[in-house]
């Protein structure tokens, strides 16, 4: 069982001891700490949070938790209920709120839960505003409300819906080429709060639909990381329908992975990869993603005469990189979209409906346009660590060991070889040291993966 507090929020594993995991008291006192941050820094004299869940089993718990927090400490409440990331990010400054918080553990396994938080903006929180927070929880410096001060709850369950609204009426989203195109689409919601708005916004862009674990209960019927080993139903369904292609979102809505039409994995990579093609061919302009994603965003940017660049592992380093650069659209490879015409925040429903557009002024099927990109494969593995593991010295000795390549050191280490790439990286969100590569050949990411994983353990002694 595990907790994990970073500058990003808190996440944990539900049930077991105060302070060792996600407890109803580690998530009260987390939510105290972000409402008191809010107040610390605003002249208001009342405040507004917007909060949404995903169709985790905990979350009803940990939601009427966070929300009645908020209430004790005279923060109003605008309450999504069953919503998603992107969702929320999109509520909060459509309702003039002062901050969010989403309460999910997007891809982790059931038994995980988290508080995401976001500012007035509907933006994650930069790392100096995370680590106050984490401040204010270890010190306790509440100070909540008298009973003549307390918040107020506003239930609104209708953001779902305006969010498809504002994703469809986008100037690069044509609804009605979609709809003349008359796609099949296959989704699998992983019985989370996808389940529900992807197949209505298919719906309202004329898209036969056919539902694959659609039923919002919680109970994850495959490990919810959008990853090939995980998504055998759905590859075998899509041929099975003979559909044009399927989508899989992960429970919070913010990652897409796309199956081609004969059954095959589009990649995740690729998502990112084919939104950016077809939104940089209307306005071609500058990329941004990550350093563990493929060197196939950067081609396509090339190609349109725009700039590309990496930033930190982290949605809010990329938002921070594409500010910068004036970034017409990044994300991460994990199949994140982020596309600044809507908001700063990964979105997969715009995601959807910018592929889809495109998909609609295609003659190639699903599969001959993923055919049509620069080939690279990825290879995407992880060690576990425990306590004795010194992860600095191990990736300092890596970096030493390859100091004659190109090395950054910005996150993790990443060494850029000739023809393939490996990125070393603590993981955030779980205990685990994260070793991605990249090559031509899956083959030669793969090996270049066993070879790098065989001299982490030699250095760490396993």
């Amino acid at each position: 069982m595990t907790l994990i507090k970073s500058i990003s929020g808190i996440r944990g594993t539900i049930g077991g001891k105060t302070g060792d995991n996600l407890t109803p008291v580690d998530a009260v006192k987390f939510a105290s700490a972000y409402g008191t941050w809010l107040k610390n820094n605003s002249d208001k004299q009342k405040l507004t949070v917007v909060i949404g869940r995903d169709a985790r089993i905990s979350g009803p718990m940990i939601h009427n938790l966070v929300a009645n927090t908020l209430v004790g400490l005279g923060i109003n409440v605008i309450d999504l209920g069953l919503s998603t990331t992107p969702t929320v990010e999109v509520a909060v400054p459509m309702e003039g709120a002062d901050g969010g918080i989403i309460l999910t553990a997007s891809h982790n396994p059931k038994q995980w839960n988290a508080l995401k938080l976001l500012n007035e903006k509907g933006e994650f929180l930069s790392g100096d505003n995370g680590a106050v927070i984490l401040e204010i929880a270890e010190s306790e410096a509440f100070d909540f409300a008298d009973v003549d001060n307390l918040g107020e709850v506003t239930i609104n369950d209708a953001y779902m819906d305006i969010h498809i609204d504002e994703v469809l009426d986008l100037p690069l989203v044509d609804a009605d080429a979609v709809r003349a195109a008359g796609f099949k689409v296959v989704v699998d919601g992983v019985n989370s709060s996808g389940g529900i708005v992807i197949p209505k916004l298919l719906e309202q862009m004329g898209v036969e639909v056919v539902k694959l674990y659609c039923e919002p209960n919680g109970h994850f019927p495959h490990n919810p990381e959008p990853l090939k080993e995980h998504l055998g139903d759905i590859c075998r369904l899509v041929v099975e329908e003979k559909a044009h292609l399927g989508i899989v979102v992960d429970p919070d809505v913010d990652r897409l992975a796309f199956i081609s039409n004969d059954g095959e994995m589009f990649g995740e990579e690729y998502t990112l990869v084919a939104c950016a093609d077809y939104v940089l061919s209307k306005t071609p302009g500058n990329t941004v993603s990550n350093m563990s994603s493929s060197r196939a965003l950067r081609d396509i940017t090339q190609k349109y005469g725009g700039t590309y660049e990496a930033s930190a592992v982290g949605e809010v380093n990329v938002v921070d990189l594409m500010k910068k650069n004036n970034a017409i659209i990044g994300g991460e490879g994990n199949g994140g979209i982020i596309y600044p015409e809507l908001h700063y925040g990964r979105d997969s429903l715009v995601g959807v409906a910018l592929f889809l557009t495109y998909l609609a002024g295609q003659t190639k099927t699903v599969a001959e346009l993923r055919a049509s990109y620069p080939q690279y494969y990825m290879s995407k593995n992880k060690i576990e660590l425990t306590p004795q593991i010194n992860v600095d010295a191990i990736l300092e000795a890596m970096a030493g060991k390859y100091s004659n390549e190109d090395i950054s050191v910005i996150d993790g280490v990443k060494i850029d070889f000739a023809n393939e790439w490996v990125h070393l990286r603590k993981s955030n969100t779980e205990p685990i040291i994260r070793i991605y590569t990249e090559a031509q050949t899956q083959e030669k990411a793969d090996e270049l993966a066993v070879r790098i994983i065989n001299e982490i353990k030699e250095v760490a002694g396993i």
